[in-house]
């Protein structure tokens, strides 16, 4: 029973030890704890900084891909349209210069036909012509084998011809 009502002098001993153990600690012990958990919390808010900083830093450099990325896209659609522009132009001259080659091509040939056309019309007249005077030659040699003949020839034709 002397543990649970325990003697007064038995309660002073046991306020003085707890008071020197108190004081032990606070001086040697407490301090260095208090000292170190103050490290840890600077250490810790310090890396919370970093951690910040770094957060930040990869906004920035996450906003700056998207800048660079937009840029880049925005130059590539520039250059495919200054590549179409430059196919379309290229079909276009080369489409024009077909066409303008195609139409000399006919113009020549054209030409070349009505040259050949006139050239085939001057043979054919010039055989007429030939074809002409051998059958006159020969009209005029069966006509005229006589002089009676050649001389009613003449006649008739003067007779054709009218003075004014």
């Amino acid at each position: 029973m002397d543990l649970i009502k325990p003697d007064f002098g038995l309660f002073v001993w046991q306020t003085v030890v707890t008071l020197i153990l108190i004081f032990l600690l606070a001086k040697f012990a407490w301090r260095p704890i208090l000292d170190s958990i103050k490290k840890r919390e600077d250490s810790i808010n310090d890396a919370l900084d970093a951690a910040e900083k770094a957060r930040l830093e990869m906004q920035n450099l996450k906003a700056n891909n998207e800048k660079l990325l937009k840029e880049a896209r925005e130059e590539r659609d520039k250059m495919l349209k200054e590549a179409r522009s430059i196919k379309e132009r290229m079909i276009n001259e080369a489409s024009t210069e077909a066409e303008l080659k195609a139409s000399k091509m006919i113009s020549a040939a054209q030409e070349a036909i009505a040259q050949e056309k006139q050239a085939a019309l001057n043979e054919i007249k010039q055989q007429v012509a030939e074809l002409s005077i051998e059958i006159a030659e020969k009209v005029v040699k069966k006509e005229l084998n006589s002089q009676e003949n050649h001389m009613q020839l003449v006649d008739n034709m003067l007779a054709d011809v009218k003075l004014n």
